[in-house]
């Protein structure tokens, strides 16, 4: 609970079965989480054990999306979420507990508080944050602030957010991607939605595991162009039907190319 608001945090799972007990452990000890959805996105085996595992268990539910992509997975945890407020995190030991009430403070003004991973002072040793991936993020979330004239943004990667519950089910309708570069859409419609965002900054830490998309140059590559691609499009098209973005329901083009085809199988 936060300020007599309830908190729902989203934590999707594919291949954190060694870090998830402890990271759901972890957030749980804040104090201010009501409850945590793990959504199972085709998870390694014995994933569920070490989640019916934590002292949080009575609290915690977990869900099945057989969808692969990381889009699938935090869109089915948005479904289920009852929270006045919902946080989105990873499992994988990169993100600190106590990084939620930073995101909670900032959500008493903002309808979305974005995190931000790019700060050197809070990335710590070991973390997945070389020098590629952080100018890299930096470079595409300031083509993003520029072409859509928005707030200081510096990281368009970052997975970890908090969302109002009544703000996402407005934005939730114009979803349409599934995979790995679900942030910046949900990002971008943020912005054509004129909702009030921030993105400040978070701990980035060592991941336990290797992870498929970060790990694999290759495919971090491949993941900053579909984003480059999909926030150019989004800005096409809010140019040429700028009342868009007014309907109940969106009418998009298909943005599941044949490259986030091949992120889900590298998933």
């Amino acid at each position: 609970m936060w300020c007599g608001r309830s908190v729902s945090l989203i934590f999707p799972t594919y291949n954190e079965r060694d870090s998830i007990r402890g990271a759901i452990e972890e957030f749980w000890a804040t104090g201010v989480i009501d409850e945590i959805i793990v959504v199972n996105n085709n998870a390694a085996d014995g994933t569920s054990e070490e989640v019916a595992k934590t002292h949080a268990n009575t609290n915690t539910r977990e869900v099945f999306e057989p969808i692969q992509g990381y889009g699938a997975a935090i869109r089915c945890g948005f479904r289920h979420a009852v929270g006045d407020f919902v946080i989105v995190a990873e499992p994988d030991a990169t993100f600190r507990g106590h990084d939620v009430r930073k995101m909670l403070a900032y959500a008493e003004d903002f309808e979305v508080v974005y995190g931000s991973r790019t700060v050197k002072e809070l990335i710590w040793q070991g973390a997945n944050m070389g020098l590629f991936l952080k100018w890299g993020n930096f470079a595409v979330a300031k083509l993003m602030e520029f072409l859509f004239n928005t707030t200081s943004l510096t990281d368009v990667g970052c997975t970890m957010r908090c969302i109002r519950m009544e703000t996402l089910r407005e934005i939730e309708p114009f979803f349409s991607v599934d995979g790995s570069f679900f942030g910046p859409e949900m990002m971008v419609i943020s912005i054509l939605k004129n909702t009030r965002m921030i993105q400040v900054p978070v701990n980035y830490t060592k991941r336990e595991g290797t992870s498929s998309v970060t790990g694999n140059t290759r495919v971090a590559i491949g993941l900053g162009l579909q984003m480059i691609g999909l926030i150019v499009r989004y800005r096409i098209q809010s140019w040429l039907n700028p009342a868009l973005f007014e309907n109940a329901t969106l009418p998009t083009i298909d943005l599941l190319t044949e490259a986030d085809e091949e992120d889900k199988e590298d998933d």
